[in-house]
């Protein structure tokens, strides 16, 4: 936290001079600068270090400056590398081509997104699962979508998370200001209930021993650990969810790499309509990281406490602090889902987990402990009595790889290391020789 422990200011002689603050922060730096009379707010003054992949980067650039010549293998933040396929690209071409004619020009789109795309994800992603086009809401992405639904539910709720989790959960319900107080010694929020998901409990947290939460964050496949939860593990989380009277939000980004028999959605569920919200995105199953699309589905029979439907607020806070997906995103998301662009992006994802089965074998083939790269491109590794930023640490320093240190997405991942299976295949050979090499010097 950067609060003010030493403080001068510097008055000057004409009162019309804005005034100047030199301050010492506790992490020791000094900023100098014309000093408001606004207050921090103190929700970011709770939140812990930087966000987790900024922050790898971070590590990443001072490797560089100390290895300037290194050839980095980054298997951290999971970006996507391979090129998308030509038959959305040239969908997007055409598009941009005819903003310069009279005939093509778009301006404003409906801010909820085009018609046509919210028909096709609900035809393409949830065929007789009773989802409209009207409970569809296209987006820049599942990540800026979780921001709008912690602003649309108020500060004034608990939260659950999975322990692992992806961090946007728990960083952006600090800022809205669920999270309460950090605990250095438990490493949570007070207000946070973690639910530890590892291999002990097959990655899904025990309900009988989990308080009630007003909104339960639930990611599946889950960013880290890339477990798919089973049919009848989100039945049990829907009926969690019915009796609590909770709301889930349920992050299905990695719902195309799933190759068993696992729900893709949470609306297979029966019930789920009543309980849970679903996001979305075309980031990782088509290659749109960049290029930023997504979605947000809620059932007309969501209902708060008092029978409001949640879908018209939640229609309020898209209209209200967005203007609607890029329309050139929204042509390439048409495309992505004709019959042959999907082909065409379901081989991308084919691709990536064919990078995790080598990273899988090549891991488990030095006896390490290894979960994950089989409905998603994650893969998941213990280090037994480890602290993850030390294992993060030394493989950098000794492989020049990449990676994210578990503890970055909870306390439950402490032991854990996770690398991504996002790359091109020579890098994902290349880096699982370097492990190999790094962990046979380490036996020896």
């Amino acid at each position: 936290m950067y609060n003010m422990s030493i403080c001068t200011i510097m008055f000057s002689t004409n009162i019309l001079h804005p005034r100047i603050l030199s301050c010492r922060l506790k992490n020791g730096s000094v900023g100098i600068g014309h000093c408001t009379k606004v207050p921090r707010n103190v929700n970011m003054e709770k939140l812990q270090h930087g966000y987790l992949f900024p922050e790898i980067e971070r590590h990443e650039v001072m490797h560089l400056e100390k290895y300037p010549h290194a050839n980095i293998i980054d298997l951290g933040i999971g970006d996507t590398t391979e090129p998308i396929p030509a038959i959305v690209t040239s969908s997007m071409v055409d598009f941009v081509h005819g903003l310069s004619t009279r005939k093509g020009y778009k301006g404003y789109g409906p801010e909820q997104g085009e018609k046509a795309l919210r028909k096709e994800i609900t035809d393409v992603f949830y065929k007789d699962l009773g989802i409209k086009p009207t409970e569809v809401f296209v987006s820049d992405g599942a990540q800026c979508d979780i921001t709008r639904l912690q602003l649309l539910m108020g500060p004034n709720l608990k939260i659950a998370v999975q322990d692992p989790s992806f961090p946007a959960y728990i960083d952006s319900s600090v800022i809205i200001g669920r999270a309460g107080e950090f605990v250095d010694k438990a490493g949570k929020y007070k207000n946070i209930e973690y639910m530890k998901c590892g291999p002990e409990t097959n990655f899904f947290p025990d309900l009988s021993t989990t308080s009630r939460a007003d909104i339960i964050f639930f990611c599946s496949p889950n960013n880290p650990t890339g477990h798919a939860a089973t049919r009848k593990q989100l039945e049990q989380l829907v009926n969690f969810a019915k009796v609590n009277g909770s709301i889930i939000i349920f992050d299905s980004a990695y719902s195309a790499y799933i190759t068993d028999d696992s729900p893709k959605s949470i609306f297979e569920i029966p019930g789920a309509r009543e309980v849970a919200i679903e996001v979305s995105s075309f980031s990782k199953f088509a290659g749109f990281t960049g290029v930023r699309l997504g979605w947000t589905v809620i059932s007309e029979e969501l209902l708060y406490s008092n029978g409001f439907p949640v879908v018209h607020d939640f229609n309020r806070i898209v209209c209200t602090c967005f203007n609607g997906a890029s329309n050139i995103a929204q042509a390439g998301g048409l495309a992505c889902l004709s019959s042959k662009g999907f082909r065409a992006v379901k081989s991308l994802a084919a691709y990536y987990m064919e990078n995790a089965r080598i990273l899988v074998n090549a891991l488990g083939s030095l006896g390490l402990t290894v979960y994950g790269g089989k409905n998603a491109p994650y893969v998941w590794v213990h280090f037994p009595g480890s602290k993850s930023w030390n294992v993060f640490a030394e493989i950098l320093e000794n492989t020049h790889m990449i990676t994210v240190p578990g503890s970055g997405f909870g306390p439950g991942g402490e032991e854990y290391i996770r690398i991504s299976a996002f790359g091109p295949r020579q890098s994902i050979i290349e880096a699982s020789q370097r492990l190999k090499h790094l962990l046979y010097q380490d036996d020896n």
